[in-house]
């Protein structure tokens, strides 16, 4: 193993976003190259990715290709960086994501495309920092950097409400990381340290853990989103470009899920015990209030931001059920959640862009004039429900499976996910693919050879993560039992009771 490659992985994006500013001008030929070096760049990142992939070792414990260099040692702070089978997933995904959409931005992304592509590249650089972070100052830095190029990318390429919900977005973000600031530093006063796997060893007393908690839950949940700490989701989603929703529904969000489950549920046994039963909830009520408030929707995009809601609201239930089989199905839902959204996402903005409208009532018959789009459509329609043979059935299932163990009605509420899901995503693919001709519905063109190159993956790692999920759970299974089993994970029953109660109400 060769700690340089997360190194590379890590800082080659912030190479190619510095190499774009330094070389950018007006004019198309500056435009083009930009939109060259920044394919290159992350399509390179994606190739070392899957060579760590490929050389990691999922039986082996504690973090790989690891690195630690001095960085404040008076203070207990470091530059420490590594990979367990969690957070390469997730770096993988990254990864995987970016390239697609840099793609989907080729064309539709017009205005100061070299501004543009090296936000995305500090974005990558950002996310894949925070993913491999393994000290706390370290994590805290780049996840506060990944506001700076999603706010442009927002406030900049955005709709006609782009102010707003860049202002909406780097608010609700930037205030509830002030909570982790302040158990960051509470941490810090208490061990000496901020380096994760010491914290993950020292045993805070039960009261402390539950306030550490508590900011820990007030910061990752904003980013989640938890209901209610969510307001800021729907106006960001639709208003954003659509590679930077891809970026956000896909990637974004799951730094969330990822610090809830790194920094609480596998970090403080105690505390997690105690607000299981508050935050289980919390995930239901996000199941199917975000499924009531889609059946209304009339614009396309917000359809799909509000899928990404409810399904957030199922994985924070996988999360939150302290056991292996739900915290598993949480990490898959998150991966599969993360190509199915983006997927949604890029085939809402195929058809926008051409009928220049997001209108449901505007559209209809599209699937006459773009077969292929239909096809790959209703996979990713049908991934988005749950179907058998895709990933997010894989997912929702352990979820479930692991919902039961805690709560047979919590396992019942949170499956209402699936057939509300059907509903909501079966009326927008009947709305806009099928029906009568519409408008300039009739003029459209199908997709693209370039749009099918951005599709194309999606829809084979979809397949693949349903058919075949035990190429990625081998990952991060053997940590999550360990972990799970060394933290008292098996107790999870203890919250049974009052988990039935107020999921019940």
């Amino acid at each position: 193993m060769h700690p340089s490659l997360l190194s590379l992985v890590t800082y080659l994006p912030l190479a190619g976003a510095l190499a774009i500013l330094l070389t950018r001008n007006a004019g198309e030929a500056a435009d083009r190259a930009a939109r060259w070096i920044a394919l290159w760049t992350s399509l390179l990142v994606l190739a070392l990715s899957v060579v760590i992939w490929s050389e990691f070792d999922p039986l082996q414990a504690g973090p790989q290709f690891e690195q630690q260099l001095m960085w404040m040692p008076s203070f207990g702070v470091s530059y420490h960086a590594g990979l367990d089978g969690i957070s390469l997933v997730f770096v993988l995904l990254t990864a995987f994501l970016t390239p697609l959409s840099i793609g989907a931005a080729w064309r539709s992304v017009s205005g100061r495309a070299c501004d543009f592509m090296a936000a995305m590249l500090l974005l990558e650089t950002a996310l894949m920092g925070l993913f491999s972070a393994l000290d706390l100052v370290l994590f805290y830095v780049f996840y506060e950097a990944t506001l700076i190029p999603a706010s442009l990318m927002i406030g900049v390429w955005g709709g006609p409400k782009r102010i707003w919900a860049s202002l909406q977005f780097f608010l609700f973000t930037f205030g509830g990381s002030l909570f982790m600031l302040v158990a960051l530093v509470a941490m810090w006063s208490a061990a000496g340290t901020t380096d994760i796997p010491f914290l993950a060893q020292t045993h805070f007393s039960p009261e402390m853990q539950c306030w550490l908690l508590m900011g820990f839950v007030l910061a990752f949940g904003v980013k989640l989103p938890l209901f209610p700490l969510h307001a800021w989701l729907p106006d960001a989603y639709t208003e954003a470009p659509t590679a930077a929703s891809a970026m956000l529904s896909g990637v974004l969000s799951k730094t969330g899920a990822y610090g809830l489950l790194r920094f609480g549920v596998l970090m403080f046994p105690d505390a997690v015990h105690r607000f299981a039963p508050y935050i289980l909830p919390l995930g239901v009520i996000a199941i199917v209030y975000a499924a009531f408030v889609a059946f209304a929707q009339k614009d396309a995009k917000r359809v799909i931001a509000y899928s990404s809601f409810s399904h957030m609201g199922m994985i924070a239930v996988g999360l939150f059920t302290l056991n292996p089989e739900g915290v598993d199905g949480a990490i898959y839902q998150m991966l599969s959640h993360g190509v199915v959204i983006a997927a949604l996402f890029f085939c809402v903005a195929a058809i926008a862009w051409r009928a220049e409208t997001r209108d449901m009532s505007a559209l209809g018959g599209v699937a006459m004039r773009m077969p292929a789009l239909a096809t790959l459509a209703m996979l990713f329609t049908m991934a988005n429900v749950g179907l058998p043979g895709t990933g997010s059935f894989v997912g929702e299932l352990l979820i479930l499976m692991g919902a039961v163990h805690v709560s047979l009605w919590l396992a019942l509420l949170a499956g209402t996910t699936m057939i509300m899901g059907a509903v909501y995503m079966l009326v927008l693919y009947r709305e806009v693919l099928f029906g009568h001709v519409r408008g300039a519905v009739g003029l459209l063109r199908d997709l693209t050879a370039a749009e099918i190159a951005v599709l194309a993956p999606l829809a084979i790692v979809t397949l693949w993560m349903g058919v075949h999920p035990g190429s990625f759970t081998r990952l991060f299974d053997p940590t999550i039992t360990h972990m799970l089993s060394s933290d008292g994970g098996p107790a999870t029953a203890s919250v049974a009771h009052a988990a039935v109660k107020l999921a019940a109400r």
